[in-house]
Order: C-alpha cells, then sequence, then structure tokens
C-alpha cells in the first residue's frame, strides 16, 4: 500500500514518538564507486563539500534523533575513517571482517535497539526536498506508524513492474522496521530486502511513503556528480578556503583545493588541485592524481 506524499502537518522539527531509534549504514565497500572508493570509504564522500554520512546524521537530527542513544551508525571497510568522523555524535558498532550487509548490520545492533522500531538509513543516499528541510522531508515515514508494519520510503517507478521495486515504486534510502522484525536478525551476512522487506509484502504489512523530493544513489561516478551537481543549484559551489585563480563552471570545489585551470561540471575534492593547462569536464578529481570520469 502506498501512502500519500510529503510530511505531516505541524511545525518543524519534527519529533518522532517514544520508542524509535535510528541506524547509519556506512560499512559497504562502495565498489561501484572505485577507485573513488579506494581513498576514501563511500559515507564519507563529499556531497556539495558534505561528507554523505553527515548529511545522513543531520537528517535524523532534524528529526529528533541525535547522539549515541538514540542513533547508531555501522562501520567496516575502511572503518577507522568512518569511526573517527562519528566520534561521539553515534553508537558505533564496527563489523570485523567483511560488510554484514543491511540485515546483518541491524541484527548486530539488536542489543543496542532492545525493542525499539528502528529507522534504517543509507549513508549514500541523497535527498534533497526544496519544500522542507532535511528531517520533516522524511518525516512522513513516521507519521501515525503503528509499530508493527514495515515502511520504505519510494518514489515512482518509471517502470513500475521492474525488478527490485515495491508496489511500484523505487527505494529511496531509508526504511522503518519494527522491532518483532528486528530482534531475530542475525549478526551474519544478508540483505533487508530477502530478510525483511519481501517478507513484509508477501504478508500484506509492507507500506511505501512517497518521497517528493530528489533522491540519487551515489553508487556511480556518474550519479555521485549527478548529486553534486544538484547540490550546486547549477551554480559553482566552491568552500571558502578553496583557492580558484582559474575557471569554474556549475562545479563543486572543496575545502583547500586549488583550481588554476578550468573546471566543468566537475567536483574537486578537499586538498585536491587542478593546473593551469587542464581543462576538466565531467569528471572528480582527487588529489593531484586521479581523475575519475563520470561518463
Amino acid at each position: 500500500m502506498t501512502r500519500p506524499e510529503g510530511a505531516p502537518t505541524g511545525s518543524w522539527p519534527v519529533v518522532p514518538s517514544a520508542g524509535i531509534c535510528a541506524v547509519v549504514l556506512a560499512a559497504g565497500e562502495g565498489t561501484r564507486l572505485r577507485p573513488l572508493t579506494e581513498r576514501l570509504p563511500k559515507a564519507l564522500c563529499p556531497v556539495g563539500n558534505v561528507p554523505l554520512l553527515d548529511r545522513a546524521l543531520a537528517r535524523l537530527a532534524g528529526l529528533g534523533l541525535n547522539g549515541p542513544s538514540a542513533v547508531a551508525v555501522n562501520a567496516c571497510y575502511l572503518g577507522d575513517q568512518v569511526v573517527e568522523r562519528v566520534g561521539d555524535r553515534a553508537h558505533l558498532s564496527v563489523e570485523p571482517g567483511s560488510p554484514l550487509g543491511t540485515a546483518g548490520g541491524v541484527g548486530r545492533l539488536r542489543d543496542w535497539i532492545d525493542g525499539r522500531g528502528v529507522l534504517v538509513g543509507n549513508a549514500d543516499a541523497y535527498l534533497s526536498d526544496p519544500a522542507a528541510p532535511p528531517g520533516p522531508d522524511i518525516a512522513a515515514l513516521l507519521d501515525g506508524w503503528d509499530g508493527d508494519s514495515v515502511r520504505l520510503l519510494g518514489q515512482p517507478a518509471g517502470d513500475p513492474t521492474a525488478p527490485g521495486t515495491f508496489d511500484g515504486h523505487v527505494f529511496t534510502g531509508f526504511s522503518l522496521l519494527p522491532w518483532r522484525l528486528v530482534r531475530d536478525l542475525p549478526a551474519t551476512f544478508g540483505d533487508l530486502v530477502r530478510a525483511v522487506w519481501r517478507p513484509a509484502e508477501a504478508a500484506g504489512r509492507l507500506d511505501v511513503v512517497g518521497y517528493r523530493g530528489t533522491f540519487i544513489d551515489t553508487g556511480t561516478p556518474a550519479d555521485y556528480l549527478a548529486a553534486n551537481l544538484h547540490a550546486a543549484g547549477g551554480d559553482c559551489l566552491i568552500d571558502p578556503t578553496a583557492t580558484v585563480t582559474g575557471h569554474c563552471h556549475s562545479s563543486v570545489v572543496g575545502a583547500g583545493a586549488t583550481v588554476r585551470g578550468t573546471v566543468s561540471r566537475s567536483v574537486v575534492w578537499p586538498n585536491a588541485s587542478v593546473g593551469d593547462e587542464e581543462h576538466l569536464r565531467d569528471v572528480i578529481r582527487v588529489g593531484v592524481d586521479l581523475t575519475v570520469p563520470a561518463a
């Protein structure tokens, strides 16, 4: 069943009812985003000069969910970087060995979740709604929840019958799970699609809540660039500590970066540099030696 789009009525911020916590999934290897993710875990890749993980935590804070008692982050691949970035802002679950997947990551946090419903968000989901700030833009996912059904945030699919859709919608990064389905999740590799979402759908206990803003899965260089360009709003988004003596068109330039040449529809990571004779278009520049085409 699909519920209407939009946040519930009322003033912001929206504070969820008691008995809800949140988990941000940040353990994945980001293989499709290589070679960018050979240097940073996907969750820390910047979009609009803000790490994706920080965007997710800010969205949860906009719902009234913050601090290690209410928010957890899992980490594995390049996990030390994730741990350092999170600090004391959330409870940390560092998975040994290989990532446990979406279901295993939540299962490993069962003792911490401890009877609560859990809002699960993918760190690599870029969401932006011009009508509502982060947090209230997904508050409809929590509004009126019965504490028993599974909810997914979604948008209508181009092909409603395509594999991977739910009630004709594509998943847009956040789901809401009841404790009754979380308490039996093992801390072994598994995904929420097979372990929770599809069984709930078959039982008639899965609802899709529409997201009216922009959603981009940043899993590939092309989509990662698209998210950055959307965050820039068609203009140049330049960190105040960057040095730009060349030309910048519809690009994002990170902290401490130097642009002496020309960049167009590109992302220049923090502390990266673009030389005098370089003309970059539709790429991501990292450091001085890595240029990743978005095509």
